[in-house]
């Protein structure tokens, strides 16, 4: 499991978008927040939230929070800014102790409690450790920055933001702090260079979180729960398009075609070329019968995306289950060479291989899948394993 090895300028942030069969990127119009119809809600079809949806919890201050920054950031921040303080008691290796966990977005609190979360969950921290100390908060997505993984029959596209602590006038009044803005992040920081970015607000952030809730809840089997989250992620930020395609799902999950499709097509007109969107549109139409509308879409999908994510991938499982295991190995490295990180690649390669009688190239794999994994529990799946191989090996 990643751990976090400390803070390099900027704060890595994970926002999720989910779909039925096929992949898409959650995005951030630059058009004027303007309300929805309230025709692509159908609330009466949905049972009330068991947890109360409150966006603002998301960045709500716990007692033992506010002790952290009387106490422990205090210390840090004699002698320095207040900006270089937080990000200082943050690094410190023997304070927070923080772990990147993706199992659920957590909020500010959950975060700081666990001492973990994904990096969505400690952006959140970060900000309300920082906006309870005064401090300007600004909120960046960096551009090109998407990763996918997979999760009970659906597919999520994870991106990236940058937390920007402002520049403040010193206290005599005359002149700035010498630090220049202050990004953080739990990225190396050589992996930072030339990063495009986009600005976005706070409202965007919590439509995210919003969003995130909504994918994890769903994919858990509770579409209630999962219906008003991404109903308050579309309240929260009109423009952040990954909501509504997220609740497209959780109508066509639902068995609610129509408002599915409603939902889709407003998305599309705002993003015409969205794969994803696309994607869970065609789908929403042949649930209502329209075939040929559904085969054009597609047509037009496969224009736009002929190797989509998890393309090589899905290809290597079915060699797999023909046992052409060399042929699998090819096209497991291929979808490696696209997505290094994902650690189901190469728990998959290392499968291959370990049938090929190749049990060092497995063993590698192996721990490539453990320090790629991103939850405690596929960590230990795969510790245990590689344990199990280097057994055999070792006899």
């Amino acid at each position: 499991m990643k751990c976090i090895r400390g803070i390099s300028e900027q704060l890595r942030l994970g926002f999720l978008s989910s779909l039925l069969l096929c992949a898409a990127l959650a995005g951030c119009a630059t058009a004027p927040a303007t309300p929805p119809p309230p025709e692509l809600f159908n609330d009466a079809s949905f049972a009330a939230p068991a947890v109360p949806v409150d966006p603002q919890q998301a960045f709500a201050m716990s007692e033992a929070m506010r002790l952290y920054v009387r106490v422990d950031i205090a210390r840090e921040a004699r002698g320095k800014n207040p900006r270089r303080a937080l990000a200082d008691a943050l690094r410190n290796r023997a304070g927070l102790q923080l772990e990147y966990d993706a199992a659920m977005t957590r909020t500010a609190a959950q975060t700081f409690d666990a001492r973990s979360g994904n990096c969505l969950s400690l952006v959140l921290m970060t900000a309300a450790l920082a906006k309870d100390m005064g401090l300007d908060v600004h909120y960046q997505l960096v551009l090109g920055e998407e990763s996918w993984s997979r999760s009970g029959g659906m597919y999520f596209v994870a991106g990236h933001v940058n937390l920007a602590l402002e520049r403040r006038p010193l206290s005599n009044g005359v002149g700035y702090d010498s630090d220049a803005i202050l990004l953080i992040d739990f990225l190396p920081g050589e992996d930072l260079a030339g990063q495009r970015t986009l600005q976005i607000s706070e409202a965007t952030i919590l439509a995210m979180y919003l969003n995130n809730r909504a994918a994890e809840t769903m994919a858990s089997g509770e579409l209630d729960q999962a219906y008003w989250y991404a109903r308050a992620a579309i309240r929260q930020d009109p423009t952040f398009s990954g909501a509504f395609n997220t609740l497209g799902i959780i109508q066509l999950r639902h068995g609610d075609i129509e408002p599915a499709r409603r939902t889709l097509a407003y998305a599309l007109e705002r993003s015409p070329s969205n794969t994803v969107l696309l994607s869970n549109m065609a789908q929403a139409l042949d649930g209502l019968g329209r075939t040929d509308e559904a085969q054009l879409l597609r047509r037009k999908l496969l224009a736009l995306q002929p190797e989509p994510p998890f393309h090589f991938f899905n290809l290597g499982q079915r060699a797999m289950e023909t046992a052409d295991y060399q042929e699998a190995a090819r096209l497991f490295k291929r979808e490696i060479a696209r997505d290094p990180y994902y650690h189901e690649f190469h728990f998959w390669l290392a499968q291959a291989y370990a049938r090929m009688g190749q049990l060092s190239l497995a063993d590698r794999q192996l721990e490539l899948a453990m320090d790629n994994s991103t939850t405690r529990g596929e960590h230990g799946l795969y510790a245990a394993k590689l344990q199990r191989l280097r057994a055999a090996t070792a006899h």
